[in-house]
């Protein structure tokens, strides 16, 4: 017996049931061999300085962000002189009005979410070498963006933690076969999601083939995905009680010591919504929507489809506990090109070098690129990235990755068709004598 398929049966993700698919059928494209790094191995090939934190030039950053959005507003503020000044203030359909609104939204969303960066690199403590100083302008920056900054720095350490376990991950865990309350496999090949008889394809499609229903629930989990993860954990580990939140010190997320944290993450929200309430009543709610709320929701939007297309996608494998590692678990996740130069100029490499991120969180955005370049160099097969543009990528994951099977160990989304992309192959005893290749 071949070693691929000895590797394949000890893989089997059935109880009782064994996996007989022979490994010539197993297509060479959809194989999936499980890296067996250490973490020492992948810090090692970063290049030391890489490692480096510069207040001055987070800062830099900081300032530049903040300059752009200021005069972004600026030019918001003077939109209707500017339209007076020209003699277009008076088209009939004031489609330029539109226009530049709507531009200015965009634009300023691009850089609103770059300031959202800079938060999340001092909720990693990224942003210099200061905890104090780290902690500080993470809660400014994150506070104005209304997102509670220590809650949020907690609960999504814990992502970083555990990404890609199928038990401890705190975001975009994957559905399972019997959660979405589809029927049994029928048969290994089912299981495998290679060769699906097509009559389970038939059921499978018509539970979950609704084009309208998903087009719904993609539009609603970009608009509020993220508030509604604050608010009552949507998206986030099944295991929590019923409406988990970032706002309560006794969350389950949340330790006994975690309390001031809270309350002070909670505090800067406070105060923020208190000024947005304030800028309503004495200008107008309307102005207030346009010039911040607006923007605002956009980020939110941006931040839901970035994290959410760099750790969904039916390449990228989860694990059970039983196979789960920390460098197995940071190499669950996808590179991706946002919107063109947008994602290297205004959201600082977010998308770009997220797999590097994972591997070592403190690394700053400016050293990310270099890092990335020699940490992709050292892994090989097991890095992954994606050049399409992320708008498809957004529709096409969200009908590709439905669910996965109950009980994998290494798990790969299905189709509505119950069909994957890949099968993973688990890596062999220690003491069989078959190396991986990594």
């Amino acid at each position: 017996m071949s070693a691929v398929r000895q590797r394949l049966e000890a893989a089997a993700i059935k109880k009782d049931k064994k996996v007989s698919i022979d490994e010539a059928e197993l297509p060479a494209d959809r194989k999936f061999n499980v890296p067996n790094f250490t973490n020492k191995q992948l810090l090692d090939a970063i290049p030391a300085h890489c490692f480096e934190r510069s207040l001055f030039r987070s800062s830099l950053t900081l300032v530049q962000d903040v300059a752009i959005v200021a005069a972004l507003v600026y030019g918001a503020y003077h939109i209707e002189d500017a339209l007076a000044y020209f003699n277009l203030a008076e088209l009939p359909t004031k489609a330029l009005r539109i226009a530049l609104w709507t531009t200015y939204c965009i634009v300023c969303s691009f850089w609103g979410t770059g300031l959202w960066v800079v938060g999340h690199e001092c909720g990693h403590q990224a942003f210099s070498k200061s905890k104090t100083i780290n902690n500080f302008v993470g809660w400014v920056v994150h506070s104005c963006l209304l997102v509670p900054y220590h809650a949020w720095r907690i609960s999504h350490g814990r992502h970083h933690a555990s990404t890609g376990s199928l038990t401890r991950d705190e975001v975009f865990v994957p559905r399972t076969r019997k959660e979405r309350g589809l029927p049994e496999a029928a048969n290994e090949d089912e299981i495998i999601g290679i060769n699906v008889p097509e009559e389970s394809q038939s059921l499978l499609a018509e539970a979950l083939d609704h084009v309208p229903i998903a087009v719904f629930w993609m539009a609603m989990y970009q608009l509020v995905g993220f508030p509604l993860y604050l608010v009552m954990n949507a998206a986030g580990q099944n295991r929590y009680p019923k409406w988990t939140n970032h706002f309560t010190p006794s969350s389950i997320i949340f330790r006994a010591n975690h309390k001031w944290q809270i309350i002070w993450s909670d505090i800067g929200l406070a105060l923020v919504i208190a000024g947005l309430t304030y800028w309503s009543k004495v200008r107008s709610f309307s102005e207030m929507m346009l010039v911040y709320g607006i923007p605002y929701l956009l980020v939110n939007s941006w931040i839901v489809m970035i994290t959410y297309l760099q750790h969904t996608d039916p390449t990228v494998p989860h694990y059970s506990d039983a196979l789960w590692t920390f460098p197995r678990g940071a190499l669950c996740t996808i590179d991706r090109t946002f919107l063109g130069p947008v994602g290297a100029w205004a959201v600082h490499g977010l998308c770009e070098t997220h797999v590097l991120h994972h591997v070592c969180s403190k690394i700053p955005h400016y050293h990310a690129w270099e890092a990335t370049e020699a940490l992709k160099a050292f892994i090989g097969e097991h890095y992954q990235r994606s050049e399409e543009n992320m708008l498809v990528s957004l529709w096409k994951s969200h009908r590709q990755c439905q669910f996965i099977e109950d009980g994998a160990d290494i798990a790969f989304y299905k189709n509505s068709r119950g069909q994957a992309q890949r099968w993973g192959v688990a890596p062999p005893p220690a003491d069989s004598g078959v190396e991986l290749s990594s």
